[in-house]
């Protein structure tokens, strides 16, 4: 008895998926609860498991994109196995040795081989090579059109051998020298949602872009002062990630607004601020939603981000980590971007580009000094977000991130 192996259900809005990768292989015994295949989907990547033991008979390749609850596989009771595998070993063996007794050798050249040795077997018996019956009348002329007729044969003999012989050579086909060389690769569910969601967010809505810059100078000092104590007692690094949560969630409380998003023909506040935070996987871009920011101390952020992220590169996110967002982060400055336009991520209203940390020269207190300078970038749906408001937004960012004490004071 087969028992199938169906693509499992990972979502209400989630309808299809593609074979990523079979972990095991065609014929293979497995165990309950190993993993059998990656299932990747518009949004997450999971895994399929056995549910018991048996032997895999893969359905469906890699790269085939199949329904929710389509069969994929099917596993074969072991038991089943050895029994058949029992039946049928003593009647393949007697049948093996009568089939040595009475049968030929097989040959295995083409029929068209065997066909022009058959020709040639039946010239080289004819009598061209002994004197010729002839006719006591046939003339000179006719003696030597008989004569051409074998070279003429013989000759297509010989051609139709070299044809037989190399199939292959009249086969290829040289490539044209303006013919596109390349490798051509699927594209991912991930990829194909991520190029969708992209294009949707830049045609459906009114997105502008405002710039700003940071003095990171107090930042990193506290870091430089405070980090190693601050490792030890919570058992995480003290980024500058931590700073910017903090400093969005201070301006989101001023300014609703950004937070908001359209639905129909009315604006929806959030209740509480769930943050997404970008993160860069082999899959693609993914943003995990960190909850209730606005309830975490430094230590809670950091950690949280940590366990995000993790879980994305791992391939271990789940829908109810990536759903829900109202306002988004990316951090462009780690793969050494100075400056960019992020894109919104839909239906979201705003998204916040973060940049490299670059050593420049600026002007404090009428002289020209070296900070370690950071351009921020502000993107959001005009349709929702006026001009004002989000200038505004950006520059308490500005001041909260320059001025990191007046969020720990609460002013």
């Amino acid at each position: 008895m087969a028992i199938d192996i169906k693509m499992p259900s990972v979502g209400e809005s989630i309808e299809s998926g593609i074979v990523g990768k079979w972990i095991k292989k065609e014929g293979q015994k497995v165990q309950p609860g190993e993993a059998l295949c990656e299932i990747e989907t518009e949004k997450i990547t999971t895994e399929v498991y056995a549910e018991q033991e048996g032997i895999l008979h893969i359905l469906v390749e890699e790269g085939k994109e199949v329904k929710v609850g389509q069969v994929i596989a099917q596993l074969e009771e072991v038991v089943q196995k050895v029994a058949e595998e029992i039946q049928t070993q003593l009647p393949t063996e007697r049948e093996e040795k009568k089939a040595d007794l009475i049968s030929e050798p097989t040959l295995e050249e083409p029929k068209e081989t065997l066909e022009l040795e058959r020709k040639e077997e039946v010239i080289e018996k004819t009598p061209f090579k002994e004197p010729l019956k002839q006719p006591a009348r046939m003339t000179r002329e006719e003696s030597l059109r008989h004569l051409t007729l074998e070279e003429e044969i013989k000759e297509e003999i010989k051609e139709k051998k070299e044809i037989t012989a190399k199939p292959q050579a009249q086969k290829e086909v040289q490539p044209q020298a303006w013919e596109l060389r390349g490798v051509r690769k699927p594209m991912s569910p991930l990829r194909m949602k991520i190029a969708q969601r992209l294009l949707e967010a830049h045609v459906g809505t009114a997105h502008l872009t405002t710039f700003n810059e940071v003095d990171m100078s107090t930042i990193i000092e506290l870091r430089k002062n405070y980090g190693k104590r601050f490792e030890e007692k919570y058992g995480v690094k003290l980024g500058f990630m931590s700073f910017v949560v903090r400093a969005v969630v201070e301006a989101l409380k001023k300014i609703p607004e950004v937070g908001a998003r359209i639905e129909g023909q009315e604006l929806v506040y959030p209740l509480t601020l769930d943050l997404g935070i970008a993160v860069s996987t082999e899959r693609g871009l993914i943003v995990p939603v960190l909850r209730g920011a606005e309830n975490l101390s430094f230590d809670e952020i950091e950690r949280g981000i940590l366990d995000l992220a993790q879980k994305a590169r791992n391939g271990k996110i789940s829908l109810e980590d990536i759903e829900g967002g109202v306002f988004t982060i990316t951090n462009g400055g780690i793969f050494g971007s100075l400056l960019s336009t992020p894109i919104i991520n839909p239906p979201q209203s705003g998204i916040l580009g973060m940049h490299a940390i670059k050593e420049r020269p600026v002007a404090v207190g009428g002289k020209v000094e070296i900070r370690p300078m950071m351009y921020l970038a502000l993107t959001y749906d005009h349709r929702v977000i006026d001009g004002k408001e989000a200038i505004s937004f950006l520059v308490l960012i500005k001041e909260f991130l320059e001025q990191p004490a007046s969020i720990l004071l609460g002013l």
